[in-house]
């Protein structure tokens, strides 16, 4: 007997949605699709949307997992939207998923594709009316949806929580610490927290040279963006003395490169995926605001969120509208003011565990702080326990239960074959 048919189209754009939620919903559609024995055949692909945060390595990256049957670039997207056949051939039955990006791009396709559609929902659902089926990650979700919309919400839980983690290696030597800097993904952050970071682990290094520090690269940068970035061909480099002087490929179980600055600070280079085995060796993270927080508190390593607000100027990587208008100079600083004098005043926390748990239980310095107040504050923390130790508890009390991605991709075979 033939096997009818489907397509599972999953829509997402920057680096952290492809690893914390494309990825383990990929694993689990895998998983049951190899031991399913229902006469179907399911088709995976990825559709990339726009996303002025995106690096523009997100195809790639995708393509290396071997997972996907077709996958096209954001730079496609309207294209795709327009012509569909143009690209490939689509079944007559499937789902397109909500991964990330605008949710109203998932809606628009499966329109257009005339498949159903089910959006994923870690805050907000945008528009349960256009979908098939909303799932929430939590409760409170659900109730912020009218009657009839909830009959059409699951909450199936965090995502995140199902980041991987076997916790086998062990770098982890008499009298030696570990801490992680995590200086972002995309390039508007990279060009600031490249520089920025250097110059916090050189303080850190002098300081403490016992104090071993590591960098676990983002899948969609690479060496020769940590090199740009600090150079002065960065406009925000010049604000900051510290440099790489080297960089030095190793034959090492954990590490792949070592970075060296002209002030003789050592940085470990994690390039290999995924890292989190080794990032549960560290005493503590400090991280850029983003997906990053998520990952960290899945795991739970503490850490210290920086976003120093003296640089925004640079940063013009804000999404839809106001993306393009940060382009151009005069629009870039009303948008630097108003982001300013408006939206970092307003916003009560950045980092996910926090915004989860509506309080501060990481800590986070939004605002004009040097590198040296960020190392002063790293070089206090690692010699607290007790700090360290309430952040772990809060962190481990925010963590869904593990299952959601299992659970989506259940949901996503059930609408597809009913």
């Amino acid at each position: 007997m033939k096997k009818k048919s489907f397509a599972v189209v999953i829509i997402s754009n920057g680096p952290g949605e492809l690893s914390t939620w494309v990825k383990p919903v990929i694993d689990n559609l895998r998983k049951i699709l190899n031991s399913s024995e229902s006469e179907i055949y399911v088709d995976l692909r990825l559709v990339l949307v726009p996303c002025s945060n995106a690096t523009g390595r997100e195809y790639h990256v995708a393509k290396n997992w071997n997972e996907f049957d077709f996958i096209t670039s954001a730079s496609n997207f309207w294209k795709l939207l327009i012509n569909p056949n143009k690209f490939t051939f689509w079944p007559k039955k499937g789902v397109v998923v909500f991964l990330g990006g605008d949710q109203f791009w998932s809606v628009l396709l499966a329109k257009r594709l005339g498949y159903k559609s089910i959006t994923y929902a870690e805050w907000v659902a945008r528009w349960p009316r256009w979908n098939d089926l909303t799932a929430a990650m939590n409760n409170r979700i659900k109730e912020k949806l009218s009657k009839k919309n909830q009959k059409k919400c699951i909450v199936i839980g965090d995502l995140m929580a199902d980041i991987k983690n076997k916790n086998n290696y062990s770098l982890i030597v008499e009298n030696q610490k570990w801490i992680a800097i995590l200086p972002g993904s995309k390039k508007a952050k990279l060009s600031i927290g490249i520089p920025y970071f250097l110059e916090m682990a050189d303080y850190i290094s002098k300081k403490n040279p016992n104090l071993k520090i590591l960098i676990p690269m983002a899948p969609t940068t690479n060496l020769d963006d940590y090199l740009f970035f600090q150079s002065y061909k960065n406009p925000v480099a010049k604000f900051y003395s510290s440099q790489i002087k080297n960089v030095k490929k190793i034959d090492n179980e954990f590490f792949d490169y070592i970075i060296e600055t002209n002030n003789q600070t050592q940085i470990h280079i994690v390039s290999s995926h995924p890292q989190y085995e080794i990032l549960s060796n560290c005493i503590l993270a400090v991280t850029t605001v983003g997906a990053n927080t998520a990952e960290l508190a899945s795991i739970n390593l503490p850490m210290i969120v920086v976003l120093p607000t003296q640089h925004l100027s640079y940063m013009n990587a804000w999404d839809g509208v106001l993306g393009i208008l940060a382009k151009v100079s005069f629009f870039n600083k009303i948008i630097i003011t108003l982001v300013k004098s408006w939206y970092l005043k307003n916003k009560k926390y950045f980092a996910w565990p926090n915004i989860k748990a509506k309080k501060f239980i990481v800590p986070e310095r939004i605002g004009d702080f040097s590198p040296i107040e960020i190392a002063k504050e790293v070089l206090s923390l690692i010699d607290d326990e007790k700090s360290l130790q309430d952040q772990k508890y809060n962190l481990l009390k925010q963590r869904g239960k593990k299952g959601a991605a299992k659970k989506l991709a259940q949901i996503i075979i059930q609408l597809i074959i009913n």
